[in-house]
């Protein structure tokens, strides 16, 4: 992909070569596996009841937001003490832990045991579970475990370096859901009106739903203003795969996205780590992403944006 003419260069130094196909589909099965694990206790929790707490509290008469529920941090503590086992040298970020992986670390693993979190312990039908590997930053597996997906179940997307996206090990040929729609769907942060840009948008509370239902065709476009690692890391295989673009906002401008960086700087006392990268995305079609790239040129529309936002 071309970057576009007022973007910074390319994300950081060369991270060398790929790892063979063979480790990559191994390491792919492991995924697989702990993501299915993860959807079955997904599922089973929301048959028996769990119980939620709040990691920030309420201001006022406001309530707490940011819900974790116990079925979040048990699922991370078992994918954690499985992947101890299997791959020990593999280093891990994780939603709910606050533990930082080595900036020489080979293969980070990004997991996010219920990705949408609030609709999940409301019982609103969109959550997943979201496991994604980087090789010295790059992505290379992506696997989403989704309560529901473009055929109406429950199921697993994925895909590694160079493979289509699959589900259930089957090839997804991603398009709109009908033919002769002329109006399509996009994913954006408050659902703001999006009639001036040829679609309509909307709001699902689950990243990793949402890069997903794009990689799908379901969604021509997403945009992420302040993602976690470990909501986008597994999506941006999934999108790789099926073909879409990936934008990243660096310094003055738009460019394509290649890898995850830590940070040159935090605000705590300690070196940046992978675990604190956090930057705009755009995902989607090209044509889409086209738009949305022209509408937020230049730095004056940038802030207004974050001001709407309340980005940093």
């Amino acid at each position: 992909m071309a970057r576009e003419s007022d973007g910074e260069a390319g994300a950081g130094a060369d991270a060398g070569p790929l790892p063979d196909d063979a480790l990559l589909a191994e390491i792919e099965g492991v995924a697989l596996e702990l993501a299915r694990f993860a959807g079955g206790e997904i599922t089973a929790a929301l048959r028996r009841g769990m119980t939620v707490e709040y990691k920030t509290e309420a201001k006022g008469e406001a309530a707490p937001t940011d819900p974790v529920s116990e079925v979040d941090r048990n699922v991370e503590r078992q994918l954690r003490k499985q992947l101890a086992e299997r791959f020990p040298d593999h280093a891990i970020v994780g939603e709910e832990v606050d533990e930082h992986p080595a900036a020489d670390a080979e293969f980070v693993w990004a997991i996010d045991p219920v990705d949408g979190t609030t609709n999940f312990v409301n019982g609103f039908p969109l959550f997943a579970c979201s496991i994604g590997v980087l090789h010295r930053g790059r992505p290379v597996i992506g696997v989403v475990w989704c309560s529901t997906s473009h055929e109406l179940r429950p199921a697993v997307y994925h895909a590694r370096h160079g493979s289509a996206l699959l589900l259930d090990g089957e090839e997804v040929t991603p398009g709109p859901p009908a033919s002769g729609v002329s109006r399509r769907l996009a994913a954006a942060p408050g659902g703001a009106a999006g009639r001036q840009r040829g679609w309509d948008n909307r709001v699902t509370g689950c990243a990793s739903i949402e890069c997903v239902f794009v990689a799908a065709g379901i969604f021509n476009s997403a945009s992420f203003w302040g993602p976690g690692l470990w909501d986008v890391a597994a999506g941006t295989v999934l999108l790789r795969a099926a073909g879409r673009e990936i934008w990243t906002r660096d310094g003055r401008g738009w460019r394509s996205f290649e890898r995850f960086e830590a940070p040159s700087e935090v605000r705590e006392e300690r070196e940046p780590s992978l675990r604190d990268w956090r930057r705009p995305l755009l995902v989607g079609e090209r044509e889409a992403l086209a738009v949305l790239r022209e509408r937020l040129r230049g730095p004056s529309r940038w802030r207004r944006l974050r001001r709407r936002l309340h980005l940093p």
